[in-house]
């Protein structure tokens, strides 16, 4: 795949991210946070299931699966990407579509930072100055004063520490295994089963607000999980996590499109 492609591949999963947090929002309002991100995320790697279930047996026939020690990578991935959703989910409850949209995007300053931090990777010199201009972003979208942030921003500010700790590790993990529908699946799995047990265990749930939510879990489940981020897996295959994060930043605007579109139709 060439660089432009999968440049094209991470804008694609950025516009479907952005158009998600409507979608997420609304989802709220049926589900709790684990329930919701586990049903999605079930949805999502059941569509996904045949593709990886092919892609593994095409890499057995090369004698190129991993043994079960190096599949563990893929469990962190689904670790890192159900925290960091649900975090996000939590602070969906009580911020806005566009500020969370554009709260969560401070995962582009950190991701090079922690390349710098990890992997002794110095970043740019630029990103410090981005990384003061994002957060006066945030304090205009607070409405330019501080009593403007909630508890809801403070959550989804912290889903981006693990959304930059997902995009670092993603690439490390797929340039060294290969196979990234499988990795994909693997990590959809492993974050559906533990927030769906978490959701069963600490949420209310019943089949009314399944009848309610379902629209919902659907847009989230087949765009965001089963399209959007299988797109950035096998994208970042093809470039450097510092790239990725820039261009999958641009789903601060397709958020901030969404929640102008629901605004002006309501």
């Amino acid at each position: 795949m060439s660089p432009r492609t999968a440049d094209l591949l991470l804008l694609t999963a950025a516009a479907i991210w952005g158009s998600t947090f409507v979608a997420q929002k609304e989802g709220m309002d049926h589900f709790g946070p684990f329930l919701y991100t586990g049903l999605r995320f079930f949805l999502g790697l059941s569509l996904l299931a045949p593709l990886a279930l092919r892609q593994w047996h095409t890499y057995r026939r090369r004698h190129a699966t991993p043994t079960p020690r190096q599949l563990w990578p893929i469990a962190g991935l689904g670790l890192l990407l159900g925290t960091g959703i649900v975090l996000q989910q939590i602070g969906i409850v009580s911020t806005t579509v566009s500020n969370a949209g554009f709260l969560t995007a401070l995962y582009i300053p950190l991701v090079p930072i922690l390349a710098w931090l990890l992997d002794g990777n110095r970043p740019h010199w630029l990103v410090f100055p981005l990384t003061l201009l994002t957060f006066f972003g945030t304090f205009l979208l607070a409405g330019g004063q501080f009593d403007g942030f909630n508890r809801g921003d403070g959550w989804v500010i912290l889903s981006s520490l693990f959304w930059a700790l997902h995009v670092h590790f993603v690439g490390h993990v797929v340039a060294r295994l290969g196979m990234p529908i499988v990795i994909a699946f693997g990590q959809y799995l492993v974050c559906a089963v533990l927030t769906t047990a978490l959701g069963l265990l600490f949420e209310p749930f019943d089949l009314a607000a399944l009848q309610a939510g379902w629209l919902t879990i659907a847009y989230g489940g087949i765009l965001s999980v089963g399209i959007g981020f299988t797109l950035q897996v096998i994208a970042q295959r093809h470039t450097r996590p510092s790239e990725a994060a820039i261009i999958l930043s641009s789903e601060v605007l397709f958020a901030a499109l969404g929640a102008f579109s629901i605004s002006a139709n309501g």
